[in-house]
């Protein structure tokens, strides 16, 4: 996504409908240049916090710069996936399988009052690799049972962000109509008044 000269978004874009493509569009282009929003581990655990992937004041007690650095590198395995996914080519889920067997965690349900029952993902977190397991999981279930038809790439030429078409007719085009796809329509009504 592109944003308006100078105007560096403070926070990741969440707009792609599946938190495991919000993930890839941790990186996004601010004034046409590649910008990475992960920039410290509180970065991370702020996402984390933010797309309900770990509990508010839930700080592993890891290294300083762990949590950034597993996070970026399971970010760019799940990219490598996704991309060959989405253009039908194989590809080698070593590195995912590696997170995945790190885990430690399982899943229970938990039935809090009238609230129904829920799915958690419970287990430990001593490593990076444990804390960003859900995660991980997320990604596994995406690439094996995900619609990759209706997985997208914005179509503004300056946008590299992903999304999960879920509207009803599946023809969502833009990361963000009041972006994107707002800066298109008047890139073309400009384009028309020159004729």
């Amino acid at each position: 996504m592109t944003a308006k000269p100078g105007d560096t978004p403070a926070e990741p874009y969440v707009l792609a409908d599946h938190p495991v493509l919000d993930m890839l569009n941790t990186v996004a282009r601010v004034d046409g240049v590649p910008h990475d929003f992960w920039q410290s581990d509180a970065d991370v655990l702020r996402w984390l916090e933010r797309l309900g992937m770990a509990a508010a004041g839930e700080a592993p007690s890891l290294p300083a710069g762990a949590l950034l650095a597993t996070a970026r590198a399971l970010r760019e395995v799940v990219r490598d996936l996704v991309e060959r996914r989405k253009n039908g080519e194989p590809g080698d889920p070593t590195e995912l399988n590696r997170f995945l067997a790190q885990a430690a965690s399982y899943r229970q349900v938990r039935w809090d009052g009238d609230a129904g029952p829920r799915l958690e993902t419970v287990g430990e977190r001593k490593s990076a690799a444990q804390f960003l397991a859900p995660l991980a999981e997320r990604a596994a279930e995406l690439l094996c049972e995900g619609d990759f038809s209706l997985i997208r790439v914005c179509e503004h030429p300056q946008c590299i962000l992903w999304f999960y078409d879920r509207t009803k007719a599946h023809r969502r085009r833009w990361c963000s109509m009041a972006l994107c796809g707002n800066r298109a329509k008047v890139a073309e009504f400009r384009k028309r008044k020159q004729k």
